[in-house]
């Protein structure tokens, strides 16, 4: 054995619920990581349980992304939808009956798809639950995020609001797992000195950061990217592997990319005649994916009908590639340092399914090759490495992003920077309001803790992101709005008034994420 290797895939979507709306479009997120991604990688670990495979992959499951995945309502919606697309391809499997190029794959879909209900059954629409039987088993750990994954150095300014956001998601992770979480992705991977000190209170005991981060810490690391470092209060950091990243991420040389995989963008719900596929379409209004798709990458001037089977041969020949490249910079890495190197491998979980079709194969092709097939890479978790090597060296790390230039571009800019003025006043009224209300009543600590909620959910980085990429600017402009708004209001009857009993009561059902968040975390310290 000459070095580790960590996948850990993050996944992470924000908190989207409008239980006024029958189909909403942009709850359409939720059911399509379900079905394109979080199911899928659900059969292929299963696969490797049956096989008595000693794989070992760590996953992020977001505090919104569980309440999401547990909520009954979003749980038979995103059931109608696997439904209603058994139905379409089906449906598809009759139109093409005819059309020898696109017959097969519309046979495909049906049966890919209907193996998928049966495992959404076979867990009792359980997604959480499924991921915490392979993390019982020691194949998985899971770790968590922040609360609604805010960008946490722009809340540093504010110690409560950066103490509410790991503490809240150190409860719920307890909540839907029965433990604490040993780990966590720092949203964005975006680091400031003094975020420590709130993971070593909620007992995590190790974050994940970009390459840069690491690398222009103080002291420099002896070893790079290829081991972790403590910082000074003892919580480890960790550093994504770049070598690894670029195979993958890299929108030019990336495996994705490849012109024999399936198109992403090519999808019936914009071929077809809209009276045909209207009834199936995520969204009430215009055009939108299936998940339905004929098409191969191919080139910008027109497209070859996907061929699946040399995909996944593609999925294969490339997971051999990527193991290769790793036991080939493990064993360089070797004859560098004195002791085995750890690659750090990030993704979004997204990625292997929903964007990368064939991803879920890819990740199956290569754990399987990896356990059987090779002695130089040995697989592990951040927390397994930990137990096993627990001398590291002392280094501060440097502030840091994986986004645009490496910092806080993506988050702050002029799309979105009017969001941080009036978080910083909403944060500073919660520490009033709690300090205000030492002990609050039932119907105070009611209103407290949606104040909170609503606090948490306008923090959220997926707002300012979205305003920057601009898929869905006007819904995340407003999004944070209703947030504040509804903060505000709460505030004004803390403050001045009687709290409305049944507008809180309209407010706790429509957000209703983190039944038991404590408001007394933004409270001052002490």
């Amino acid at each position: 054995m000459h070095g580790y290797l960590a996948i850990i895939l993050h996944a992470h979507l924000p908190f989207v619920r409008h239980p006024e709306n029958e189909r909403f479009l942009e709850e359409s997120w939720l059911y399509e990581a379900v079905i394109e991604t979080y199911l899928p990688l659900i059969q292929v670990m299963d696969g490797w349980l049956r096989d008595g495979m000693d794989t070992r992959l760590t996953l992020t499951l977001s505090p919104t992304l569980c309440s999401m995945l547990l909520d009954p309502l979003l749980q038979d919606r995103c059931g109608q939808r696997l439904d209603a697309l058994i139905e379409l391809a089906e449906k598809e499997t009759h139109r093409t009956l005819w059309d020898r190029p696109y017959h097969p794959l519309a046979q495909m879909y049906f049966e890919r798809l209907t193996g998928l209900r049966s495992t959404w059954h076979h867990y009792g629409r359980n997604i959480v639950g499924a991921f915490r039987k392979f993390q019982e088993q020691g194949k998985l750990e899971i770790i968590t995020t922040a609360a609604t994954h805010a960008v946490l150095p722009l809340l540093s300014s504010h110690p409560p609001s950066l103490r509410a956001q790991i503490l809240v998601a150190r409860d719920h992770y307890r909540r839907c797992f029965d433990r604490d979480p040993s780990g966590i992705w720092l949203p964005e991977c975006a680091y400031a000195p003094g975020l420590e000190t709130a993971l070593q209170e909620a007992g995590i005991r190790w974050f994940l950061m970009d390459t840069h981060g690491l690398l222009h810490g103080t002291p420099r690391p002896r070893y790079g990217v290829y081991a972790p470092v403590f910082t000074p209060n003892g919580v480890a950091a960790f550093g994504r592997d770049h070598e690894s990243a670029t195979q993958v991420w890299s929108r030019q040389s990336g495996y994705p990319a490849d012109p024999r995989y399936r198109d992403f963008y090519r999808d019936i719900g914009y071929d077809l005649d809209l009276d045909y596929v209207k009834p199936y379409l995520p969204g009430t209004s215009g055009r939108g994916f299936t998940g339905i798709k004929y098409y191969s990458i191919t080139g910008a001037q027109s497209k070859n009908v996907y061929d699946r089977k040399a995909a996944l041969q593609v999925a294969a020949d490339q997971a051999q590639h990527f193991l290769e490249s790793r036991m080939t910079q493990l064993q360089r890495l070797g004859n560098i340092i004195e002791r085995p190197a750890l690659l750090i491998s990030p993704y979004d979980a997204e990625l292997f399914g929903h964007w990368w079709y064939e991803g879920p194969e890819f990740l199956d092709y290569f754990m399987r090759k990896t356990v059987y097939d090779q002695r130089v890479v040995r697989l592990t978790t951040p927390h397994e490495y930990l137990a096993d090597n627990p001398t590291h060296q002392i280094v501060s790390p440097a502030p840091s992003t994986w986004g645009e230039e490496g910092h806080l571009k993506v988050w702050l800019n002029d799309q979105n920077q009017w969001i941080l003025p009036h978080l910083d006043a909403a944060q500073t009224r919660m520490t009033q309001l709690v300090m205000r209300h030492p002990n609050p009543g039932p119907l105070t600590q009611r209103a407290l803790k949606q104040a909170g909620r609503e606090l948490l959910l306008a923090q959220s980085s997926d707002w300012p992101f979205i305003m920057r990429t601009g898929t869905s600017p006007d819904y995340a402009a407003r999004r944070v709005r209703d947030h504040l708004m509804r903060f505000l209001a709460l505030h004004e009857q803390l403050s001045t008034t009687r709290v409305d009993e049944a507008r809180l009561s309209a407010l706790e059902a429509q957000d209703n994420l983190f039944p038991d968040v404590n408001p007394g975390y933004w409270a001052p310290k002490g």
